[in-house]
């Protein structure tokens, strides 16, 4: 008789505590056993020479997400997922935004529709709350929460999404009381306006304004007053898409005075830099592919975060995924786009490069460990917003979702070969060591060396239980 449906022989497993030779046996989407040997399965799988890791864990995705009447996002949840899987990743967060003066309910009932049925890996959603008014915080936002829609962000910036002081301060008293995880994209939206104001009377129009219209200090600022109010409220919150040091700095002189306060990176601020923004070709707008807010700073910055990311500031990884398409009138080179750097969409892709390039600048070059790199993109991941013990680990009774990783094998990141639907990558020609082999949600292989061999309603929109206030 045979005791599991499929068995992974023969790599070497890791978590975030642990690395061993084990053998994992799956049945019915669970793992049920990690042993020296587990006994007979329907299929067998080995996993030798290989790293068998939890399945990657992207908790700060942008999928199939309005952006503006004359602008369309590159990815739906089908395109998305699939370079999720292709990624190495099984769980995916994306966010349901509330536009203002609409129905929070509405918003989360309508996204929750675009992505049942579409999806390659499992989706837990977010919340955007763009206007905290007495029906959202008074009914909508917890009976969602006490649905399993347990996370939300608010922003600082965006004439369309900025919350005022008393309006983050209503909301954050909110989620202490609810238990909810609040997330915050820190930049001062009227120090924003100001720069980009000014840089425009000064004849500034090309991307590269967009990283002079945003400096650190802007997001230095905007992270202070974050963790100010937070404090005020003895709320743990998550400080999203830190880019450099200055920020970065005001995380760990919070932490230094006992507050919670957690925060998330991107490879984005690892790898690149402002300068990327500058293009060259192309009538000037060469540097828009590289636009995102907060922009990449410069090499100071990016060893900043490093050394962020070893001692342990940053406890999450993130893509912050947030795909247009460049050569698109209703993407990067909308029609506006070179009247100035502001109506240049904000975001790049990175959902399915996420884990190579971490893996390849951080555990290929020494600078983090394994388990490190398991904690950063999954298992922390799952800690936080209310998905372990299901999801981020390797034992018995999580869920069957796994990578299996070559630690050796080098790649150079084309865009030809990504399963986006953006028609670029800002990582074109950049080369990696470690790359993932095969993705397996739920004990089914979902993708197999750049193959995806699932089908898009494998995947699953899932709910999650609250984090906890504490945590």
């Amino acid at each position: 008789m045979q005791e599991f449906d499929l068995a992974i022989r023969g790599g070497t497993v890791v978590t975030a505590a642990d690395t061993m030779r084990a053998e994992i046996g799956i049945r019915d989407g669970r793992i049920v056993s990690v042993a020296e040997r587990v006994g007979p399965a329907a299929r067998s799988i080995d996993a030798g020479g290989l790293l068998v890791l939890p399945g990657g864990i992207d908790s700060h995705v942008h999928i199939a997400q309005a952006s503006g009447p004359d602008v369309v996002m590159a990815d739906d949840f089908a395109s998305a997922t699939r370079a999720a899987a292709a990624g190495g990743n099984t769980c995916v967060m994306p966010f349901a935004l509330q536009p203002r003066g609409r129905s929070l309910r509405e918003a989360v009932t309508a996204y929750r529709a675009l992505a049942e049925g579409q999806c390659h890996v499992d989706v837990a959603i977010h919340m955007i709350v763009s206007d905290p008014n007495p029906a959202v915080l008074g009914q909508e936002l917890p009976a969602l929460v006490a649905e399993g829609y347990t996370s939300f962000k608010v922003f600082m910036t965006y004439d369309d999404l900025v919350l005022n002081d008393r309006q983050i301060l209503d909301v954050f008293d909110l989620a202490r009381r609810l238990g909810a995880r609040a997330m915050v994209h820190a930049e001062g939206y009227d120090a924003i306006r100001y720069m980009t104001e000014r840089l425009e009377r000064a004849g500034t129009k090309a991307p590269y304004g967009h990283a002079l219209s945003r400096p650190e200090v802007v997001e230095r600022e905007a992270a202070h007053r974050a963790i100010a109010h937070a404090e005020l409220v003895d709320l743990p919150i998550v400080i999203v898409h830190v880019s450099g040091r200055e920020a970065m700095e005001q995380v760990a002189w919070a932490r230094a005075r006992g507050l919670k306060i957690h925060a998330e990176t991107c490879p984005q601020y690892l790898t690149l830099t402002a300068e990327d923004l500058k293009g060259l070709g192309d009538d000037g707008m060469e540097g828009a592919r590289y636009v995102c807010s907060p922009p990449p700073r410069d090499a100071e910055s990016q060893a900043a975060i490093w050394r962020g990311i070893e001692t342990g500031v940053f406890e999450v990884v993130s893509s912050d995924h947030c795909p247009f398409r460049y050569a698109d009138a209703k993407g990067k080179r909308n029609p506006r786009a070179k009247e100035s750097f502001r109506w240049i969409p904000n975001g790049i892709p990175g959902i399915e490069t996420r884990l190579p390039i971490l893996f390849s600048e951080g555990v290929s070059t020494g600078r983090i460990s394994l388990n490190r790199f398991v904690a950063l993109t999954a298992t922390n991941h799952a800690r936080l917003y209310g998905l372990y013990p299901r999801k981020g680990s390797i034992g018995p009774g999580f869920d069957a979702d796994l990578t299996l990783w070559d630690p050796n094998r080098r790649e150079t990141i084309r865009q030809e070969r990504l399963h986006h639907g953006a028609d670029y990558t800002p990582w074109e020609g950049f080369t990696v060591t470690g790359w993932p082999v095969m993705t397996i949600l739920r004990g089914r292989v979902i993708a197999e060396e750049g193959r995806i061999t699932g089908e898009p309603d494998w995947g699953r929109v899932i709910d999650r239980a609250v984090p906890g206030a504490g945590t």
